[in-house]
C-alpha cells in the first residue's frame, strides 16, 4: 500500500503553485505526478488544510444494527440457514445477499447448509443431459 506524502513536501508544493508556478511546473520541480498536485490543490482550496485524508478504518455494513438479532437467533436455533436468517432479517425490512450474513461475526456464526445437510441449489444441468439428447437424435454407436 502506498503512503501519503509527508505534511512538508505538501506545504512546499503549494507555496510554489501559490507562488505563481503552473500544477506542471510543481510537478516537475518536485518530482511528483501532475494529478497529485491538482488534486492538493484543489482539496487546499475547498478545505484550506494540505493534510492527508485519513487511509483504512471501519466501512458501515448495513447488518450492522441487526448483529444481536442474528447471534440470538442462531443461539436460539443452531440450524439455521443463511438464507432462512435473511429471509426473517426481509421481514424486518432488511434485504441482504444470504452470503453476506457470514461476514457478520464468522467465529460465532457458524451456519448448516440446511437440515438434511445437502446441498440447497440445484445444479445448474442435470449430469444426464448430454447423453438423453444423443440418444434421442437417432444415432447409434
Amino acid at each position: 500500500m502506498t503512503k501519503s506524502y509527508s505534511l512538508d513536501l505538501r506545504q512546499r508544493v503549494a507555496r510554489f503553485v501559490e507562488a505563481g508556478h503552473s500544477c506542471h511546473a510543481a510537478a516537475r520541480h518536485f518530482e511528483v505526478s501532475v494529478a497529485f498536485v491538482v488534486r492538493l490543490m484543489a482539496a487546499y482550496r475547498v478545505t484550506g488544510s494540505l493534510a492527508a485524508k485519513p487511509e483504512g478504518g471501519w466501512r458501515y455494513s448495513k447488518l450492522d444494527p441487526h448483529r444481536a438479532f442474528l447471534l440470538q437467533r442462531v443461539a436460539e436455533k443452531g440450524d439455521l440457514t443463511m438464507p432462512q436468517l435473511a429471509a426473517e432479517l426481509a421481514a424486518r425490512g432488511t434485504k441482504v445477499m444470504a452470503a453476506s450474513i457470514a461476514l457478520v461475526h464468522p467465529q460465532r456464526l457458524q451456519l448448516q447448509k440446511n437440515a438434511a445437510g445437502q446441498r440447497t441449489r440445484a445444479l445448474r444441468r442435470a449430469p444426464a443431459a448430454h447423453a438423453k439428447g444423443a440418444a434421442s437424435s437417432g444415432v447409434s454407436r
